[in-house]
């Protein structure tokens, strides 16, 4: 099963193993893609679907310095020849829309006042050009600042459109602008976008709206991840996310979008289940930072109808022609950490495929 095809959205995929969004950091100060990114993306083509890294859509949502954006004509030209490299192999790729949010600082954004729901900074520091500093307290976005935003986002996504992506992942994941108004932590606002699940999901679906109405909704997927408590996100009451994820998804549930994406640590548990027969449509599973996605785990998720298709992120990394080998039991490429936010091809493009 993981190695036969599936249609999702307008895209018939060869097989359901999907490459994760990867920050990989190697877009320059201009955020612009190069040759480097086009032949990475390239040779990982024979994956079903390639999720680009996260990709800012206004300067304000840069969240690391190297990030790659499609706000600028130039940003959009870049992404033009990779998405060109990976359609001339036969691949299909979307690209992940993510506003940073408060997971950033004014010294990566270029001076940008860094936003969020609330005025609530994360408790740590923030690598900047600058070296180590603490994470801001945001700006709260106000109500009315709240349209432009999502305006932003759909500008973005009709860029990616320009740029040949075949769709756009919207990021609600990872502790990341979307997310940070889901979480009851990071959102403390009073108006009619905080307090109550329904007032906390209210913003992602707006956007999810939006964005379906500009691009069609077989062009847009979501990514969602419910109790993944990193870069200062607090979902710890069980009641609350299921609550706040079962709106979300209850909301967007009759738009068909391409697919939904949700990322936890328990793939077949009755949360992240529950959720996918609410959507009722494709559905990704990827299993989380903590453990690296096996080959078996990945067959047994589809076969045991817990997933139409697995993300996966560091195997993808090593190993550019992941599908074949995991396909013909090929031994793999072990991933090397130490490369994986650097600069240049070293850990990048220099993974081998399988000779023989």
């Amino acid at each position: 099963m993981l190695f036969s095809p599936l249609t999702l959205g307008q895209l018939e995929l060869p097989n359901r193993l999907v490459m994760a969004p990867l920050t990989r950091l190697r877009a320059g100060e201009k955020g612009v893609p190069g040759p480097l990114l086009a032949e990475h993306y390239r040779q990982r083509a024979s994956l079903g679907l390639i999720v680009s890294e996260g990709t800012y859509p206004t300067p304000a949502g840069q969240a690391y310095p190297g990030q790659p954006g499609i706000v600028t004509e130039e940003q959009v030209a870049g992404w033009k020849k990779v998405t060109d490299a990976v359609h001339a192999e036969g691949g299909h790729m979307f690209a992940q829309i993510m506003h940073g949010g408060r997971v950033s600082h004014s010294d990566i954004t270029g001076g940008v006042e860094i936003v969020a729901p609330s005025a609530v900074a994360i408790d740590g520091v923030v690598r900047t050009p600058a070296g180590k500093k603490p994470y801001p307290v945001p700006h709260a976005l106000t109500t009315d600042e709240l349209p432009m935003v999502i305006q932003e986002i759909v500008n973005a996504s009709l860029n990616a459109i320009e740029a040949g992506f075949d769709g756009v992942e919207l990021h609600s994941a990872n502790g990341y602008l979307l997310h940070e108004f889901l979480s009851p932590n990071s959102n403390v606002r009073t108006d009619s976008y905080g307090g109550s699940p329904e007032n906390r999901a209210r913003f992602v679906i707006e956007t999810v709206n939006a964005v379906v109405a500009a691009l069609g909704a077989n062009r847009v997927g979501l990514r969602i991840s419910p109790e993944h408590n990193v870069q200062g996100i607090a979902e710890t009451d069980a009641a609350d996310v299921r609550a706040t994820y079962e709106v979300l998804v209850d909301s967007i549930a009759s738009l068909n979008l391409a697919y939904l994406s949700i990322l936890h640590h328990e793939p077949t548990g009755e949360l992240v289940q529950d959720l996918r027969e609410r959507f009722g449509g494709p559905f990704l599973v990827n299993t989380g930072f903590g453990v690296i996605t096996t080959k078996e785990e990945a067959v047994t998720l589809v076969a045991d109808g817990h997933a139409d298709a697995v993300v996966v992120g560091r195997p993808a990394i090593a190993n550019p022609d992941l599908a074949r080998r995991w396909k013909e039991s090929l031994p793999l490429n072990e991933p090397d950490p130490s490369t994986f936010y650097a600069e240049g091809a070293t850990g990048y493009t220099d993974y081998p495929a399988y000779q023989g």
